[in-house]
């Protein structure tokens, strides 16, 4: 058998149980028990890369299928202390399909639906001996004449899409394969799809309009099931004591549940506690080129928010949803919804943020790309500005400051209190290649605006605080009142004291340095 009634998803979740780091989303099965033979038997689900997708089809198939004895895998399970859960196991015919799997050297749509179908009727002949099938016998025919009821679970429904050789036709030739395989067909218990884009992406018509959709940006019912939440984390390290929770919180929180709760990327918490170190590992793990795909079309519309949220300012917007049925993406609420539903943006409560250092870091090397215009142009200078501000240059930095806001950026001109923190952030980009940096960070009896702690302790700390129609000695002062130093102190042996002034007057930048 190549997909029904496998083992094959049963093998891979045991090894995922049996992993050293794991945790159990087990109860997952139980809501998707209650929609089997129900009209809402059609569910997708949509998250990025890596947030449990897989993980979760390969337990509902290994749960489900029959003629597979797993319950030495689920007792020790949360799912096994639910009433229905003997009644369900091992219950049903599974038809278990990983999209995203290809046939050897496939270079066409043919290849790779040929494919498809030629396994599921192998399958079905094999399991149902009595049927016969013609040339013009298709799958959803077999399926019919069985007489009996499948639970579909199909992972990585889009994958397909990202193959170069896939043309518009081959696009609209696989959606109706879906429909015709699934809709309001009377063999179909459960139709469970994931991927990473949501139907509406591709399906501009009604083909697939079946499913109910489950993404980042609305999901209130399955959200507990994907991604790590903040209590599982602290659990995880109470049994892992290989790297800290504040420590994975700063590398990898940063995503929102619909009601608040803390989200981690799931992968990097695990590869974080495995190899005892935090890095970037989610970024690694797929082309990253989506961020770039998403701007490219229009970089003058989100160029302002992709500053703005470098800065940690979060930015208010409404998203309406990632509807756009065609690839390119035209308006700033398609580009920063696709952002969204890639993972690379959170979205909680009107406000979209840049998650946490780990895409934080991709989202610096964008700054960096020339389709920024004048704002590629900044950062190159940055790495001056780091220089000037380690030697103590404070003519330069004032210079390079008032060439930035000499500029035609509009929201580079201190229009509100945030752009100022725009600038600097652009001026000392460089500075995050050996530094951490972070704005309005406790430390000591307040808040500082801006800290650099080093990675390497050969560096010295830096603590900048911004006054507007005020002197650089009283940023100083508070510098030094406030007891800033506290956070530094534990990072670097020398701190270097930066204030920076604006006289909206006179329109001038004044710098004042002291190191302790």
């Amino acid at each position: 058998m190549y997909y029904l009634n496998t083992d094959s998803a049963y093998q891979l979740f045991q090894e995922t149980v049996n992993s050293e780091i794991f945790v159990d989303k087990s109860m997952l099965i139980d809501k998707i028990s209650r929609k089997i033979r129900t009209a809402d038997k059609y569910i997708c689900i949509t998250r990025p890369r890596r947030f449990g997708k897989s993980v979760n089809a390969h337990m509902l198939a290994a749960y489900y299928t029959a003629g597979i004895d797993t319950h030495t895998l689920f007792d020790r399970l949360a799912v096994s202390q639910t009433a229905g859960y003997a009644q369900h196991r091992n219950s049903f015919h599974v038809i278990f399909i990983d999209l995203s799997r290809m046939p050897f050297q496939c270079h066409s749509y043919e290849a790779y639906i040929t494919n498809i179908y030629q396994k599921l009727k192998a399958d079905l002949l094999n399991a149902y001996p009595k049927l016969t099938c013609s040339s013009i016998d298709d799958v959803s025919d077999l399926l019919r004449k069985s007489g009996d009821t499948f639970l579909f679970i199909l992972d990585e429904w889009d994958s397909i899409f990202w193959k170069d050789f896939m043309t518009q036709q081959d696009k609209c030739s696989y959606l109706m394969f879906l429909k015709n395989l699934l809709k309001d067909q009377p063999y179909v218990g459960l139709a469970y799809m994931t991927g990473v884009l949501p139907i509406a992406k591709h399906s501009s018509g009604s083909e697939l309009n079946m499913f109910d959709e489950y993404s980042f940006m609305n999901d209130t019912v399955y959200e507990d099931f994907f991604g790590f939440q903040e209590k599982e984390v602290r659990q995880l390290c109470q049994i892992h004591h290989s790297v800290s929770y504040q420590d994975l919180a700063r590398w990898y929180d940063g995503y929102y549940m619909s009601d608040g709760r803390h989200l981690f990327n799931p992968r990097s918490v695990i590869k974080a506690l495995t190899r005892g170190i935090c890095s970037n590992y989610w970024t690694q793990t797929g082309p990253m080129n989506e961020i770039a795909d998403c701007i490219k079309h229009n970089t003058d519309a989100v160029r302002e928010d992709l500053v703005k949220m470098t800065a940690d300012i979060p930015v208010e917007i409404e998203l309406l949803g990632y509807s756009a049925s065609e690839q390119q993406l035209d308006t700033r609420d398609e580009i920063l919804s696709a952002m969204t539903v890639y993972g690379f943006l959170s979205y909680h409560d009107g406000q979209l943020r840049i998650p946490n250092r780990e895409l934080m870091e991709k989202f610096q090397h964008i700054l960096a790309c020339d389709q920024m215009g004048e704002i590629h142009e900044i950062v190159n200078q940055s790495r001056k500005m780091l220089e000037a501000t380690l030697r103590g240059d404070t003519k330069q930095i004032s210079s390079i400051l008032e060439n930035v806001h000499d500029r035609e950026i509009p929201f580079l001109q201190y229009n509100d209190e945030n752009s100022l923190s725009c600038v600097i952030t652009l001026c000392y980009l460089y500075a995050r290649k050996d530094y951490h940096v972070e704005r309005e960070s406790k430390s000591g009896k307040g808040y500082c605006d801006y800290i650099f702690l080093p990675k390497k302790t050969d560096k010295p700390a830096i603590i900048l605080e911004l006054k507007t129609n005020d002197t650089c000695d009283k940023a100083i002062a508070q510098i030094k009142e406030k007891d800033y130093i506290t956070k530094a102190k534990e990072y670097a042996s020398e701190i270097i004291l930066v204030g920076i002034s604006y006289d909206k007057k006179n329109k001038s930048h004044s710098c004042l340095i002291e190191k302790i």
